[in-house]
């Protein structure tokens, strides 16, 4: 019969007349294998066209096989898989790393050509758009991390960003508060009449994170004990829905992050006096749910400007805290706790300037050994 398509060909009459030839360009991340398509007006033309892309296709599956699936297609995958293993707000911002940087310039791409050199052209896009050497880490950690669960599956042989050549990063001192600037912002938080100050206020007395600070429920604190658990944090993400934000409350990023702090007396005072005219579950609240951090970081600015102090952020509270202790010959090791580091050496990075002291008295008692 004339122009009858053979079985087996994966040619197809359409019911617009024209005819429709299907070849295997890869496969997908479930195994099934994924077609591209020609058209033509006549069952031969299609059949021409088909032959060589189907011999080009064989070479190529035979080549590459699962590694011919596109990098957005693989991610597709990946996030329905990583997203029952992680934080909503570590997935959230995965996703938006991801959209915002990864796919922009790897959509398209199939697994088998994201090389080392492309990597590093993107790299060096980063670095020209004025993107800091930290950020361009935390992407390729990112990008290597959705690679490597590639790999795992068999679909790559090997992960490109293992050869890449990624920027030095410049490891920025965070400057804690002087004592004299310190004295200055509590004597504002003294004379605000409004609660959500002494967020600052406990800030510098315990060197709890600003999400910490918001999460914080009455349920964590025991007075009769003085000591305050930390549980949970809070941050405003991007919604996975839409492109809106939503508060989200979460626990802490880490075993060492769920601590217990010590209340000394000015920490139990503050808070005992706001539980007196408590009505929410939470200790810093706007009615009966708790007060994210953007409300918190508005108020400790108000307070800032009224202290007379520039170029200051709610996280300098934390250092303010930690060289306070360390000021006041603390352990490292209790310092470390105290803040929720995963280990001293974290601690000793960060903080190294503020034990200046003891290494001048180390020098010095070197000398009196020696002489």
């Amino acid at each position: 019969m004339k122009d009858q398509p053979k079985k087996g060909e994966n040619i197809y009459h359409r019911k617009d007349g024209r005819w429709e030839g299907r070849y295997a360009i890869g496969r997908k991340s479930n195994g099934r294998l994924k077609y591209g398509y020609v058209y033509a007006k006549t069952y031969h033309a299609v059949r021409e066209k088909l032959i060589p892309l189907k011999q080009q296709s064989v070479r190529m599956i035979e080549l590459y096989g699962k590694s011919l699936m596109t990098y957005s297609e693989w991610i597709i995958h990946w996030k329905k898989e990583i997203q029952k293993t992680i934080k909503m707000s570590t997935f959230s911002d995965y996703c938006y790393k991801i959209y915002r940087y990864l796919l922009p310039n790897l959509e398209s791409l199939p697994l088998y050509q994201i090389t080392s050199e492309r990597i590093q052209e993107m790299v060096d896009y980063y670095i020209e758009e004025g993107l800091s050497p930290s950020s361009v880490h935390i992407i390729i950690c990112l990008l290597k991390k959705t690679l490597n669960d590639a790999k795992k599956r068999e679909l790559l042989f090997k992960n490109p960003c293992d050869t890449l050549q990624l920027p030095k990063r410049n490891t920025k001192k965070v400057r804690a508060l002087t004592i004299e600037e310190q004295r200055n912002l509590l004597e504002a938080v003294e004379r605000s009449e409004n609660d959500k100050a002494q967020a600052v206020a406990l800030a510098l007395n315990t060197g709890m994170r600003i999400g910490e600070v918001a999460a914080l429920k009455w349920e964590d604190i025991d007075f009769s004990r003085g000591i305050i658990s930390i549980n949970q944090t809070c941050n405003r993400i991007q919604s996975i829905e839409n492109q809106q934000t939503i508060v989200n409350y979460d626990a802490v990023k880490s075993a060492a992050s769920h601590r217990i702090i010590p209340m000394n007396k000015k920490v139990q005072r503050l808070l005992g006096r706001i539980k007196e005219e408590s009505t929410s579950n939470f200790v810093f609240s706007i009615g009966k749910k708790g007060c994210e951090p953007r409300v918190l970081t508005y108020h400790f600015h108000q307070l800032r400007k009224q202290a007379k102090l520039e170029n200051i952020h709610f996280h300098q509270l934390r250092h303010t805290f930690a060289t306070r202790c360390l000021e006041a010959k603390v352990g490292i090791a209790s310092v470390s706790a105290l803040l929720g580091h995963s280990s001293t050496k974290m601690t000793l990075d960060v903080y190294s300037d503020s034990m200046m002291e003891d290494r001048v008295t180390a020098v010095y008692a070197i000398e009196e050994i020696a002489s």
